[in-house]
């Protein structure tokens, strides 16, 4: 079982690549973030006739998941927790989750709130929600310890310096800020392991590069975006790997596609 995650940055905009890539990486499962549509908007019949089965959850023009399986799709829910926190004013939960049974694995298609400055009131409601995030995964492993749990996405932090390609240049930054990193490793310290980093390790391993200024040529990128698994789901993890390729050319996504091999038969 191939199961992967993506930002697209605009699955309209880049309904063709996804679509080749799909075809091309063979996936069973694809989790998409950053869709910036609304649910009328996505191009649900596209997927469905490459084969998968799909669920969306979007609001707006902004924001936006999915998840896209040809191995079952079941249980849908678009909040992690009943007491995921709103943004905005009027306050409202953005469209950044969506999670579904995929041929037993529950899989969390995740885009984390950016944050945007360390003095912003998204910071707040970033680190909140990913509070209320690590809350929920540990309840879900101390109800079912065996449970196969996939929480993947863009995850807007840089947990490690090595994460960075110049970590002096975000000083006083988002993404590489002491509380954020210390979300992340909650999640880590609930039972949830990186499982791409042993066989993707850095650094220089990036899944972004911001368009501007060269960056990706130059190499100067960020990881981002990751695969969390629960002890079950890392005991099937058989490789990863970051599809670089796929950052290339004209009109791609600032994200690379995210891929874990999983063991069938475990």
């Amino acid at each position: 079982m191939r199961l992967a995650t993506w930002n697209v940055n605009s699955v309209r905009a880049r309904l063709d690549r996804v679509l080749a890539w799909i075809d091309r990486s063979d996936v069973d499962v694809l989790a998409l973030q950053e869709t910036k549509c609304k649910d009328e908007q996505f191009p649900e019949q596209a997927f469905r006739d490459a084969g998968y089965e799909v669920a969306h959850h979007g609001l707006s023009q902004w924001n936006g998941v999915a998840l896209l399986s040809r191995v079952g799709l079941e249980d849908v829910s678009t909040r992690f927790s009943p007491d995921v926190p709103a943004f905005g004013d009027p306050a409202v939960v953005e469209a950044r989750a969506v999670g579904a049974l995929c041929g037993g694995v529950r899989v969390w298609s995740l885009y984390v709130p950016n944050g945007r400055g360390l003095d912003d009131p998204h910071y707040a409601y970033k680190l909140l929600w990913l509070e209320e995030l690590r809350r929920a995964g540990a309840s879900w492993l101390a109800q079912d310890p065996g449970a196969q749990v996939a929480l993947v996405g863009d995850f807007n932090i840089a947990p490690q310096d090595e994460d960075v390609w110049d970590v002096d240049v975000f000083a006083g930054a988002t993404h590489v800020s002491e509380p954020e990193r210390a979300a992340f490793r909650g999640l880590l310290e609930a039972g949830y392991a990186d499982t791409v980093r042993p066989f993707a390790p850095g650094p220089g391993t990036y899944t972004y590069w911001d368009y501007t200024q060269l960056r990706f040529p130059k190499r100067q990128g960020m990881r981002i975006d990751f695969v969390l698994g629960s002890p079950a789901l890392q005991a099937r993890v058989t490789g990863a790997t970051i599809d670089r390729e796929e950052r290339k050319g004209k009109g791609a996504s600032d994200h690379a596609p995210v891929v874990v091999e999983l063991d069938p038969n475990a």
